[in-house]
């Protein structure tokens, strides 16, 4: 069943407002009928990739995060002494009061590497089931994810500057310089450690969920498992003293947003049979009878 709603914008909709909905994945409503000569594609390809726009983004997307990391390594950035305690969020100060686990910072770091792994090993699997070009391009999803997920990261940490719990414990209301001194105890919002894993985690479902049958169960254990090993990264996070529950709350949904967005993008429509395939929400856009436009907005359930 499908309900329109049209939306009729003033006069005069910008082509910056139009091309931003292009950008957004935001296609016009196709009729049911596929296009004479349309290509009919395999069930296996299910995303379009191209090699200069997301070749730029992996590429640019990694150099920004390692030049920073290294800007950041020299200390040319003076750290600030952290406020009053008592000032935090009430969810935030158990990072403060909590007694500190000398191996979480570990923990948390082999589950990161967990998720690295599985963004390496899910793509080969995938180049075995469904062939190269699946190999190739669930790869390059994978390396988008994360490079967007790790510059958006790391902007702003730069941005905030937020103080991480170990400099409360350590560094108020006196600071002690060989303690106090380092740029990167100013950078805990928001979690890298929890971005990742989850940017990781989002990419691999919304790739199981398309690529998986109607009634298989690896797309629901992928992103069950996946928000396990999520959960278990951001808790260890906060026990290590590194980051507050509000930083890994916030990395978490900023790294699963991107890892969905990343190859939600990147679909491309499939032809079965001459008829399109349908997909649940539809936005259209055309000129309208009064010398103005029409914004439709159709979904389908």
């Amino acid at each position: 069943m499908a309900s329109p709603y049209p939306i009729r914008p003033a006069r005069g909709l910008t082509t910056a407002v139009l091309a931003l909905l292009v950008a957004l994945g935001a296609a016009p409503a196709v009729a049911d009928e596929a296009p004479t000569g349309a290509p009919l594609l395999k069930e296996t390809q299910h995303f379009t990739i191209d090699p200069v726009v997301d070749g730029l983004l992996v590429v640019g997307g990694f150099t920004f995060s390692e030049l920073l990391s290294l800007i950041i390594s020299t200390g040319e950035i003076v750290p600030q002494a952290p406020g009053n305690p008592d000032k935090l969020l009430a969810i935030d100060r158990v990072a403060v009061n909590q007694h500190i686990d000398p191996h979480a910072n570990s923990y948390s770091t082999i589950g990161l590497f967990i998720a690295y792994g599985y963004a390496i090993f899910d793509p080969i699997l995938s180049g075995f089931r469904d062939g190269r070009n699946a190999l190739v391009v669930d790869g390059i999803l994978y390396a988008e994810s994360i490079a967007i997920t790790q510059t958006f990261t790391e902007v702003t940490k730069i941005s905030v500057r937020r103080p991480r719990p170990l400099d409360y414990a350590n560094c108020y209301p006196t600071p002690q310089p060989s303690s106090c001194s380092s740029t990167d105890l100013q950078l805990s919002f928001f979690s890298g450690h929890a971005s990742t894993t989850a940017t990781i985690v989002g990419t691999a479902s919304y790739l199981a969920f398309t690529r998986s049958g109607p009634r298989s169960a690896r797309p629901w254990i992928t992103l069950g498992v996946g928000t396990a090993l999520t959960a278990f990264v951001s808790y260890e996070r906060v026990r290590s003293g590194y980051h507050f529950p509000t930083d890994v709350i916030m990395g978490s949904l900023a790294g699963a947003g991107i890892g969905v967005l990343v190859p939600h993008f990147h679909r491309r429509p499939h032809y079965h049979n001459q008829l399109l395939e349908s997909s649940p929400v539809i936005i259209g856009y055309a000129p309208a009878g009064n010398g103005g436009h029409e914004l439709t907005l159709q979904w389908s359930f």
